[in-house]
């Protein structure tokens, strides 16, 4: 088995989901008392969002490659990010490290394709949804990306850090955030992908119609197949 390093804390809550679900599929797939070999290098949250709303991502990168050489340092095979907002920096931080990073892009769109959604929205924090960093990178791989209008933006951005990074889930946040995932099948979405890991901790598939790909989920089962393979 693999060593999995993941650069975390962005937010404590989705690293903790990333950790849980490694641990939890190890488990599944080998049995008995199977465990993830792990590496956690967590960051602190309020530092890197800081620097990213002073738009110094030099630094921001930085930190996430001083916690990618840690790990590296430390026995990791390959490298997580454990957010989506913060793969703004995923080329300089696979720069500066000798093992692999598992883009959580490159992942989450495979997984679209090998569906047959070829038309997917996409929600996730303001930034994630109003740069291209992140849907370039699901483009470049043949699909077409759709996020909610700009007004929607705040939102769900307040639902994220407001409520789902201190592990508040409320139901009325839930029908907003389902409610979007309405209007991008009416803008033509085949699919939705939940941006954010916080996001799949409010909305579930028995909410939605449309097929949901949940960046996670998804993430974790490459990181297995990896590890594991």
């Amino acid at each position: 088995m693999q060593t999995i390093g993941v650069i975390g804390g962005m937010s404590w809550e989705s690293s903790a989901v990333y950790y849980e679900a490694l641990n939890v599929g190890v488990q599944e797939r080998r049995g008995g008392l199977a465990s993830a070999r792990v590496l956690l290098s967590s960051v602190d949250f309020a530092e890197v969002t800081a620097l990213q709303e002073a738009e110094d991502w030099d630094a921001v990168a930085a930190v996430l490659a001083e916690a990618a050489q840690g790990l590296e340092r430390g026995g990791a095979d390959f490298v997580l990010l454990a957010t989506t907002t913060f793969h703004r920096v995923a080329d300089q931080v696979a720069a500066a490290i000798d093992v692999p990073l598992l883009h959580l892009a490159d992942v989450v769109a495979e997984a679209c394709l090998a569906q047959g959604v070829t038309s997917v929205g996409f929600l996730g924090t303001t930034f994630a949804m109003s740069r291209d960093f992140f849907t370039s990178r699901l483009a470049s791989h043949g699909l077409t990306v759709h996020v909610p209008d700009a007004e929607a933006h705040a939102e769900i951005n307040r639902i994220i850090y407001e409520e789902l990074v201190a592990g508040r889930v409320v139901d009325a946040s839930r029908r907003t955030v389902v409610a979007q995932i309405e209007r991008l099948w009416d803008a033509g979405a085949g699919g939705v992908i939940l941006g954010c890991t916080e996001l799949e901790l409010l909305v579930r598939q028995a909410d939605s119609e449309l097929p949901l790909f949940p960046c996670t989920t998804l993430h974790v089962a490459a990181a297995l197949d990896r590890a594991l393979g």
